[in-house]
């Protein structure tokens, strides 16, 4: 049958048609993959073929508020295999074995394994000439990342507060974990290409992806005073050889922490050489225990506040107890006190005084102030682990539980809570959170990201009643139990403070936590001190005999590190044996040799200079030193 020319040319025609529109088709898509999922499938293919080897950032620094470092990092090189690259892995393996000091089955192992990148335990974090051996053998499918491992320059200086990081950098304790987030920082790596057989395609370049270190972290601690303080820990704990010991000094101005430090101590690059409850327990913000006297300071003010004493004008008269609700309570000087103006309750911490100043304040008013001062709460410092203690319950305190609440038995309390509560108490009537951490850096720009304000919680007293405490505990200090913290040339206040350990509900008979707690100066607070020992040994146990020697020497020292101007004026230390009495210097300047001669009774000379007359001297004229002290003179023509 002859086809028309017609149905030929319209045949052709659809031919034409679905050509051209298979042909665009095919166009179209070839151009949708070129173009729009070219970059995608490309990388989903490199990837394919990538391998990563890790580069590790560095944890970011802690150092304190001057920059000095207290935590930082070593580079640590780390060994990664790939498996499919490795061609002689007997040979191989015998090989890495006899640097990383493993065995050659063990190393078999590990490089056979079906993966496609494995890090070798035994090759973590290695010293540099480990990884220059291993480079050196040029091994096959065998790389070297890099890798740091985290340094703590000063042992197990501030170790409790530091905490420490763990073999992947990780932190597990301390600030070092509160911050981890902060201190880590992002992984980078360089990746490499190979094929499906795991040989390296040597015509694509290696990408690197450099590592985003972590932020820097700054403290408030100052390490002069933070050496000060682990310097005078150590000479305690060698002398009384206690159970523990625990020591905070803090700014009571805006809560910053200028050191803390407790015993047992460990170094945090070797933790896992110690029990765990050492490391696991930063005594100042986790302890309780019961205050004693040093709780006096809160009865003190509240009393003052609600204007229920006069410390010139009224007497107390101290028996040597009082009976309260059937209960006698004793005062820890046998005999009592006698005839005393409630000024010298305070400096003799005596026990039948306060209970007399906690029935005039009642339980609500003193468990207000209480509460006020932070007892009973955590203060949200930036740590691990902060305890709340224990207070009574109001439904359950009576006269008895009133009573040796306001001598501070009964009660448990953390030393945070303390030194924030004293801090208050003498800085004018405001408590401040403490806080340690200062500020995040980053380290590539020194921009600041994150900065810590001081955070005033609630005025508690008045300006006028912490003046009075101030006065009240320098008096302490200079003629009463803590005479052992005096200072010369700096007028310090504090309180001392001896309680009986408990343990399952009863007193353990001879323990004590014996502990004092100071500032100074007095007109002018620029630094709270506590410290506690636990359980001296081979002494009688007492705050004012045992802490308050601690705090006078810690005091004594920071005061200078602070560059604090020395008082000329301030309360008079009563002497007692075998104290010797002070002597006032005089002006030496403009006096001749000759006429040095009477004037230099009890004290030595150290002379400088050429000529007769002294022209400076040093200390200055009006300071009170010891007899027998060393000054300097210097001489000169005095013209």
């Amino acid at each position: 049958m002859r086809v028309s020319n017609v149905t030929v040319r319209k045949r052709l025609l659809i031919a034409l048609i679905t050509g051209i529109l298979i042909f665009l088709i095919i166009d179209v898509r070839l151009g949708y993959v070129q173009f729009y999922l070219g970059d995608m499938l490309t990388a989903r293919a490199k990837d394919s073929w990538s391998r990563n080897i890790p580069f590790e950032p560095e944890r970011g620094r802690i150092v304190d508020r001057n920059g000095i470092p207290l935590a930082t990092n070593i580079s640590a090189p780390t060994v990664w295999v790939v498996p499919r690259q490795v061609k002689d892995p007997a040979m191989t393996a015998e090989k890495l074995a006899s640097v990383l000091n493993m065995s050659k089955e063990k190393a078999y192992r590990e490089i056979t394994q079906k993966e496609r990148i494995v890090r070798i335990k035994e090759g973590r974090k290695i010293s540099h000439d480990k990884a220059k051996k291993i480079r050196a053998l040029g091994l096959e499918g065998i790389y070297i990342g890099e890798d740091s491992k985290r340094h703590y320059p000063n042992g197990s200086y501030l170790s409790h507060v530091l905490g420490f990081a763990g073999v992947d950098n990780q932190g597990l304790m301390g600030l070092e974990k509160y911050y981890d987030k902060e201190l880590s920082g992002e992984r980078g790596s360089v990746k490499f290409y190979a094929n499906a057989k795991g040989e390296r395609m040597n015509d694509m370049a290696d990408d690197y992806e450099h590592p985003a270190n972590g932020l820097d972290l700054k403290l408030t601690i100052d390490s002069k005073i933070q050496t000060i303080v682990e310097r005078e820990l150590d000479i305690a704990e060698a002398k009384y050889n206690p159970d523990g010991l625990i020591a905070i000094a803090m700014n009571p101005n805006n809560g910053e922490i200028l050191a803390m430090s407790s015993r047992p101590t460990f170094d945090p690059a070797k933790f896992q050489s110690v029990p765990q409850e050492v490391y696991n327990r930063n005594l100042p913000v986790w302890m309780t225990y019961e205050p004693g006297s040093t709780f006096k300071i809160i009865t003190l003010a509240a009393a003052l506040e609600e204007g229920k004493v006069n410390l010139e004008k009224e007497h107390f008269h101290d028996s040597g107890s009082v009976q309260v609700a059937g209960a006698r309570l004793k005062c820890w000087k046998r005999g009592g006190h006698g005839d005393q103006s409630f000024l010298e309750v305070v400096q003799n911490s005596c026990n039948p005084g306060f209970v007399e100043l906690g029935e005039r304040l009642g339980k609500e008013k003193l468990f207000k102030y209480i509460k006020d001062f932070g007892f009973g709460q955590k203060t949200g410092i930036d740590l691990q682990g902060e305890g709340t203690g224990i207070l009574f319950n109001m439904d359950r305190v009576g006269p008895v539980e009133l009573a040796t609440t306001a001598f501070g038995q009964g009660v448990s309390v953390t030393p945070i809570q303390q030194v924030s509560a004293v801090a208050a108490a003498v800085n004018g009537g405001t408590l401040y959170q403490p806080f340690i951490a200062k500020e995040l850096i980053d380290p590539v720009t020194k921009e600041v990201v994150m900065r810590n304000s001081p955070a005033a919680k609630r005025k508690v007293i008045s300006e006028k009643t912490s003046k009075e405490i101030r006065h009240a505990l320098e008096s302490v200090v200079a003629q009463g139990t803590g005479g052992k913290a005096f200072v010369d040339s700096y007028r310090v206040g504090g309180k001392t403070g001896t309680a009986q350990k408990a343990e399952g509900g009863r007193y353990l008979e001879n323990e004590f936590i014996v502990s004092f707690i100071g500032f100074a100066p007095a007109d002018d607070p620029q630094i709270v001190v506590y410290v506690a020992v636990d359980n001296p040994k081979g002494v009688r146990a007492f705050g004012g005999t045992i802490s308050a020697p601690i705090v006078g020497n810690i005091m004594n020292d920071s005061l200078i590190a602070l560059d604090v101007d020395p008082r000329k004026k301030q309360i008079e230390k009563e002497i007692k044996y075998p104290d010797s009495p002070l002597i006032e210097l005089p002006d030496f300047v403009g006096l001749k040799k000759k006429e040095l001669q009477g004037q230099l009774v009890n004290l030595r000379i150290d002379a400088s200079g050429e000529g007769d007359v002294v022209v400076s001297q040093s200390p200055e004229p009006g300071t009170k030193v010891k007899e027998g002290s060393k000054i300097r003179l210097y001489f000169g023509s005095g013209d």
